[in-house]
C-alpha cells in the first residue's frame, strides 16, 4: 500500500456551489487516485463556501476516495474581528483532541495557512508518527495584516503569530508556497536562505464543463448588453482593493461605453453601495453558484482584479480569480504592483500599478476602443496558457516530489 498523506487546515472544502478552498482538495484527491491514503481534516467554520451542520464534534465523510474530517468550531462572519483568531484557536483545541486513533497512521504531514497555528499541532503529529511534516503558505500572515489590515508590526497578536510563522520555517521539513517568490520572504524571516516550492492554484476539471446557464432574469437585470462591460467577480472585502476600480467608474461616468460590474458579496459590499449608488454606469450584481461563474464572465469584455500596494505582492501571487478570468478567454486589467505572474507570462492582460486611478482609467478607454479580434486574441491566450501549464493532475506529482524522495515519486508515476 502506498504512503499515507495528511492535509490540514482550517479553510479547505470540496467543491461546492459557491466557495473557496478547493485547491487543497483537489490536490488530495489527485493523491487519491494515484493510490495514496488521503485524509484531510478541516472545519466547519469557512464563511465562503458551504459546509455540512455538524450536530457532533466531529464529522467522517469518504469522498472521491478521500477521508474527510470534518472539526465542528466557533464560527465567525467578519474576517477582521477578534472571533475569528478565536475560531482558529478553537480549532487548534479541537484538532489536538481528534480521535487520530481512527485515522491511518501518516507517512507526511501538510499543514496549510490559514491558521498558522496549526504549524504547532503539526509538530506535535510529526512528533508522534514520525513522519515528514510540509508548512504551506497560501497566505503571507502576519505580513498581510500588518500591510493591509493596518495592524502595527508591533501588536502583540503580530508578534505572536511572526514568531509561529519563523518556527514553521525553520523546522519544517519543506516549505510550499502558492506564490512563486515565496523564497525571498522566507529569507527575510530567517535571516538566511531556505529551500522553497511553488505549487499555486490550478485549473479546476470541474470548470472544463458546459457549466450552468445564468437565467435570462440575472442577465437582463445586472448585465447591459449594449455596453463595453468591466467586471470584477469574487470577494468584496478589504483585500480586494476595489476603490480604485469605483473612482475609476467615478471618473468615467460621463462615458456612454464603459460600464462596471461587481459580482459578489462581502463585508464592504453595502458600503461601497452606498458611496456609489448615484454612478449610472455601475451595477452590483448578487453572487452566482461556482458552476455559473464562468456564464457571467462570458458577458463580460473585461476582466479586473486588484489589489492594495502591499509587500506582500513582492512574493507574487497565484489567485483562483485569474485562474477563473483565464479560463474564460477574455482580456485581464490588474491593478497589480508586485512580482508579475501569470497574466504576463500568458500575454493576455495589462498590469497597472496598484492604486493609480487615472492608469487604470486610460487602460480600461484602450480597451474599450479596441478592435474586438484583437480582444478576444488576447482572452484566447490566457486560456491556452492556463490549459496547458496549469492541471491539478501535474501539480499533484510535482507535490510527491516534495513530500516524497523521488524513487517514491517515479513509482507513483
Amino acid at each position: 500500500m502506498k504512503p499515507c498523506i495528511w492535509y490540514v487546515s482550517k479553510y479547505v472544502t470540496p467543491p461546492a456551489k459557491v466557495g473557496a478552498g478547493g485547491r487543497g482538495y483537489h490536490i488530495m484527491r489527485e493523491f487519491a487516485r494515484l493510490g495514496y491514503q488521503s485524509v484531510i481534516i478541516t472545519s466547519d467554520s469557512n464563511q465562503l463556501t458551504e459546509v455540512p451542520v455538524l450536530k457532533e464534534p466531529y464529522l467522517f465523510q469518504e469522498v472521491d476516495g478521500i477521508q474527510l474530517y470534518w472539526v465542528r468550531t466557533m464560527k465567525y462572519t467578519v474576517a477582521k474581528s477578534l472571533r475569528r483568531i478565536l475560531s482558529w484557536v478553537d480549532f487548534e483545541w479541537r484538532l489536538w483532541n481528534l480521535p487520530k486513533d481512527e485515522l491511518p497512521a501518516p507517512d507526511a504531514v501538510v499543514v496549510s495557512s490559514l491558521s498558522l497555528l496549526t504549524i504547532l499541532n503539526g509538530f506535535i503529529l510529526r512528533r508522534r508518527y514520525n513522519c515528514r511534516l510540509i508548512l504551506e503558505i497560501r497566505d503571507i500572515w502576519p505580513l498581510t495584516i500588518v500591510e493591509e489590515g493596518g495592524f502595527s508590526r508591533w501588536n502583540p497578536l503580530v508578534l505572536g503569530l511572526g514568531f509561529i510563522e519563523k518556527l514553521g520555517y525553520r523546522y519544517a521539513d519543506a516549505i510550499v508556497g502558492t506564490m512563486p517568490n515565496l523564497g525571498e520572504h522566507v529569507a527575510r524571516v530567517l535571516g538566511e536562505s531556505k529551500t522553497t516550492h511553488c505549487i499555486p492554484m490550478a485549473v479546476d476539471e470541474a470548470a472544463l464543463g458546459a457549466g450552468d446557464v445564468l437565467p435570462n432574469e440575472y442577465v437582463e437585470k445586472y448585465i447591459p448588453q449594449d455596453k463595453f462591460v468591466i467586471a470584477h467577480a469574487g470577494t468584496i472585502g478589504i483585500t480586494n482593493a476595489l476603490d480604485t476600480l469605483l473612482e475609476c467608474a467615478e471618473t468615467l461616468k460621463d462615458d456612454p461605453r464603459a460600464h462596471f460590474l461587481i459580482v459578489g458579496e462581502g463585508d464592504l459590499r453595502a458600503n461601497y453601495q452606498r458611496k456609489y449608488a448615484h454612478l449610472p454606469n455601475l451595477t452590483f450584481a448578487p453572487r452566482v453558484p461556482k458552476k455559473m461563474v464562468q456564464s457571467v464572465l462570458s458577458h463580460c469584455d473585461l476582466l479586473y482584479f486588484s489589489v492594495h500596494v502591499s509587500a506582500v505582492w513582492k512574493y507574487g501571487q497565484s489567485l483562483n480569480k485569474v485562474i477563473d478570468y483565464m479560463l474564460a478567454g477574455k482580456p485581464i486589467l490588474a491593478s497589480y504592483t508586485g512580482y508579475p505572474s501569470m497574466i504576463n507570462e500568458a500575454d493576455c492582460g495589462t498590469y497597472v500599478p496598484a492604486g493609480d486611478v487615472m492608469a487604470l482609467r486610460r487602460e480600461v478607454q484602450n480597451y474599450a476602443t479596441m478592435d474586438k479580434a484583437q480582444r478576444e486574441a488576447i482572452g484566447r491566450r490566457g486560456r491556452e496558457w492556463i490549459l496547458a501549464h496549469r492541471r491539478y493532475e501535474k501539480l499533484a506529482r510535482d507535490y510527491l516530489a516534495i513530500l516524497f524522495d523521488q524513487t517514491e515519486t517515479r513509482v507513483a508515476r
